[in-house]
């Protein structure tokens, strides 16, 4: 009938691979462009092994990381001015001290938060997502992912195609490279490939003495400004008069200043790439995985040093482009359109002091797209992979740069490399993340009670909800733009969710004390399983279970056997663990686990006991349900035809007929 075995036979032994089902060894490019992905695919983002970071990316002080972020925040200097001076006029300045305002008592506290609260690189999505469970939750993360995209990958499109225009339209070049617009912003979105290619610790380098450089010729050009200004004091009242004679009340003024602010939020990007490259950032050595404190506190070194650098920058860079360039110079077409401090350095300090303004513009400009991809290598990997929607060689840093080149070059093209195009899509994208990070922090701050708090960023959430609904209804393509991206994310995870369906699927099974000593007091092999329905049963229902199998499998009455019982605790999550405890009703043993999916489960758990002898057997009833119905039951709610799915992940799972566990169908 069968072999008694000894308890510690129940767990399958670690076995070497047969020659015949030996893995090939991958070819010297498939091993490069794998280096360095995660060798834990199961674990969450936001409970990311400290090891695991610090093997994956070498941590760099803040401030180094700060200039990789900084080259997207502070590359807008390089037309934020300009903007300004088109959507307010004379107002610009006031517009602008709006969005300062915005930037330190907003959109900072909120940012310093989600740095405590989610300090792995998950960014303000983990906090949505733990926030709601279950499909709702993926479905939310998915769509926000597709903004992520939206405004990281335009980021890296608008920043190449402003620098390129830079390049073309310079004096020195335009009769090089004059209409070449379009091959010259593949090539800049092709070296920052190459970049990261290369290695995060390169790019880091590189932004770093980028950032300096035009910080610090920039800071020459304001201050060079703000002198002008002082020795030609007229200006002053020349302009407050201009601003008099447009609104006859401070209320009117103020009021006009915060209608125009949503048409600036572009001055707001930065925030949401700073806690997205978090695992950069070297912490403490006392740093925890669930303690990260070093990290979190130069984390919000970061934000709070960038928002204030930015925040006095605009201040000044809009005050003195607005006071010493004449209005016609800002408008399409003008000299100082899209470059209204590079226009300042030429006028005032000498073409020469220009041209080298003009060239750390244009570096800056090409490589802002150096945060976006770093933010995109970041939080893709945390989600997607986890999901079951990507392959796990999204994991790597490589196969993701190449996949982010080739979107970007797409994107070119289809905008034709202009930047006026991209940026409704890119403000949509950024200030979407930045409401979904209000939205974040405000819910984070009733459930822990701060009500104060929570009020506080609920002001901060309407802010950000009205300026984002201000520049969609304004640029309605931004929308469709960043639709169409959400559309991708949609169509990409869902194919690959239903592609991957078929694996294991486990990460683990445990077994408990009482499991443990119900599978011992049954140490007959083959081991048996007679699959059933969770639930509050008696004995007599269990009896009658026992007499159906009975007949249905031809099992004879001395074979002995255990229930197995299969409840769904999330069937949205694509790998678990499966945890498994045992109980006794009257006669009959009963093994019950938990696990994301019925199929997966019992497949799990089959492999994990069986021993060195036969396999373990399990015993199910075919479904009376419809094949299509079926089909989707398992995809949604993890349960579905359960013996062929069981069957089918088995047979991927062990190739070898002779260790696979066996599937008896009846009924």
């Amino acid at each position: 009938m069968g072999r008694r075995i000894l308890p510690d036979e129940m767990t399958p032994p670690q076995v070497a691979p047969d020659a015949a089902h030996a893995p090939p060894q991958p070819s010297a490019l498939k091993r490069w462009l794998l280096e360095g992905s995660s060798p834990s695919p199961d674990q969450e983002g936001f409970y990311e092994d400290e090891r695991s970071v610090q093997a994956k990316h070498r941590p760099h002080p803040w401030w180094q990381v700060m200039c990789l972020t900084g080259v997207d925040y502070f590359s807008t200097l390089g037309y934020q001015p300009g903007i300004a001076a088109l959507a307010a006029g004379a107002l610009s300045p006031l517009a602008t001290l709006v969005l300062v305002l915005v930037t330190l008592f907003g959109a900072l506290p909120m940012y310093r938060r989600v740095a405590g609260e989610s300090p792995h690189g998950d960014g303000s999505i983990s906090m949505l997502e733990r926030l709601l469970g279950f499909w709702p939750g993926k479905f939310l993360v998915l769509a926000l992912i597709g903004f992520v995209a939206t405004g990281f990958v335009i980021t890296i499109t608008l920043s190449a195609a402003d620098a390129a225009a830079h390049l073309t339209e310079n004096p020195l070049l335009k009769p090089l490279l004059g209409g070449a617009q379009i091959p010259a912003t593949l090539l800049l979105i092709a070296l920052l490939g190459a970049v990261f290619l290369k290695g995060f610790n390169e790019a880091i380098g590189i932004a770093v003495g980028i950032v300096i450089v035009y910080l610090g010729l920039s800071g020459v050009v304001v201050g060079h400004g703000l002198m002008v200004v002082a020795q030609h004091p007229q200006v002053v009242p020349d302009w407050l008069a201009t601003v008099r004679q447009g609104y006859g009340s401070p209320l009117a003024l103020i009021g006009a200043s915060l209608l125009v602010f949503p048409r600036l939020a572009l001055g707001l990007s930065g925030f949401e790439t700073g806690v997205v490259v978090m695992p950069l950032i070297k912490g403490d050595a006392q740093d925890t995985e669930a303690q990260p404190a070093g990290r979190i506190r130069n984390g919000r070194k970061l934000l709070t040093t960038a928002a204030l650098i930015m925040s006095v920058f605009l201040l000044t860079s809009s005050l003195v482009t607005t006071l010493l360039i004449p209005a016609a110079a800002f408008q399409t077409g003008g000299a100082a359109n899209g470059r209204a401090l590079a226009y300042l350095a030429h006028t005032q300090l000498g073409e020469t002091f220009g041209t080298v303004y003009d060239l750390s513009t244009i570096l800056i400009l090409w490589f802002a797209g150096a945060s976006a991809m770093a933010g995109l290598l970041n939080i893709v990997p945390r989600y997607l992979p986890r999901y079951g929607m990507a392959p796990d060689w999204t994991r790597a840093n490589r196969p993701l740069v190449l996949v982010f080149v080739g979107i970007a070059l797409l994107v070119t093209l289809a905008f034709r490399a202009n930047v006026d195009a991209q940026a409704g899509a890119y403000a949509t994208g950024v200030l979407a993340l930045m409401t979904s990070a209000a939205v974040a922090v405000t819910l984070s701050a009733f459930r822990h009670h701060q009500r104060g708090l929570g009020w506080m960023f609920g002001v901060i959430s309407a802010i950000f909800i009205y300026t984002l609904a201000v520049t969609v209804i304004g640029n309605p393509e931004g929308l469709f733009i960043a639709l169409l991206f959400i559309l991708g994310v949609l169509a990409v995870s869902l194919y690959s969710r239903v592609q991957r369906s078929f694996e294991l699927r486990v990460s683990s099974v445990v077994l408990d004390d009482s499991a443990i000593k119900l599978l011992k007091s049954s140490p007959i092999r083959p081991l048996r399983l007679v699959a059933h329905r969770p639930g509050p049963f008696t004995q007599n229902e269990y009896q009658k279970k026992e007499l159906r199998t009975r007949q249905m499998a031809h099992l004879p009455d001395d074979a002995p056997f255990l229930f197995l019982e299969v409840d769904v605790d999330d069937a949205s999550e694509f790998s678990d663990v499966v945890e498994v405890s045992g109980v006794r009703v009257g006669s009959y043993g009963v093994l019950r686990a938990k696990g994301s999916s019925v199929p997966n489960t019992i497949a799990a758990l089959m492999l994990h006991l069986r021993g060195k002898g036969a396999p373990p057997q399990v015993y199910m009833r075919w479904s009376e349900d419809t094949p299509l119905h079926l089909a989707l039951k398992f995809l949604v709610e993890g349960e579905g035809d359960v013996p062929p799915l069981t069957h089918e992940i088995l047979r991927r799972a062990e190739p070898d007929r002779d260790r696979r566990p066996i599937v008896h169908v009846g009924g």
